[in-house]
């Protein structure tokens, strides 16, 4: 059995704090997330321009946040969810492993928010495993729409034998989601000590890999001082085993 490690991480758009006294943290994201050592990397809030952050901080990196975050030998995917005045977000997947494929789908509930989900097909081990990278909206009902829009995305496009991983920022503060992803065969990694939001002082776990196909191995989120300063969300790792 094979071993394969992913990580989820809401970014925050590379910026933390409001204002003028907001700080540029991409550069040391950029460290985390090659530190993280992952074989996939899930990111949420991923800018691929803003032009008004770009004037206002010196070191605003040249290429787009995704591109700018895959340690060397990655290969980069970033579709955009939300379009905004001066630039816009997105999710991201960065990969050690071939991408064969990709595709996005808009899950906008309401006008206040947008919302996608990135699909991925990743060659790990020779083996096909679909990675989905999703953001939920704040707001319940629209959680609840949806995840029924991720299970009827994931019944149309993903073949029932395939790997399968959904990881991202479900933005759920209890169980609704696991039960109702538990409909389809996703299962949360489980272990103690999961919270990831707010950073600094974690209280709730809003981020989680679910899986289908894999065999749990382990999950943790990484602590310690530097890691509460880059983000409002903390990563979490998930690492898992893939069956020869």
């Amino acid at each position: 059995m094979k071993l394969i490690r992913v990580a989820t991480y809401n970014i925050h758009k590379g910026v933390q704090g409001i204002g003028p006294r907001r700080r540029l943290e991409i550069h040391n994201l950029g460290h985390a997330v090659e530190q993280l050592d992952v074989d996939i990397v899930c990111l949420q809030e991923v800018r691929r321009v803003h032009r008004r952050e770009q004037a206002y901080f010196t070191h605003w990196p040249e290429l787009p946040q995704a591109e700018f975050l895959a340690p060397e030998g990655y290969e980069a995917v970033y579709r955009t969810n939300a379009f905004t005045r001066h630039g816009e977000h997105g999710n991201a997947m960065l990969s050690r492993w071939p991408v064969v494929a990709h595709q996005h789908e808009d899950m906008s509930d309401h006008r206040f928010e947008q919302r996608g989900l990135l699909h991925s097909e990743v060659l790990l081990h020779d083996t096909s495993v679909h990675v989905v990278v999703v953001h939920l909206g704040l707001i319940r009902a629209s959680r609840v729409r949806q995840v029924t829009q991720l299970q009827q995305f994931i019944s149309r496009e993903i073949p029932p034998e395939a790997p399968l991983i959904v990881a991202g920022d479900f933005n759920d503060w209890g169980n609704q989601v696991q039960l109702a992803l538990a409909q389809s065969q996703l299962t949360a990694y489980a272990g103690k000590g999961q919270a990831t939001f707010p950073s600094r002082l974690p209280l709730v776990q809003l981020d989680y890999v679910y899986a289908r196909g894999l065999v749990p191995v382990s999950v943790h989120v990484p602590r310690g001082r530097i890691w509460g300063q880059m983000s409002d969300h903390l990563p979490l790792i998930a690492e898992f085993g893939l069956s020869d």
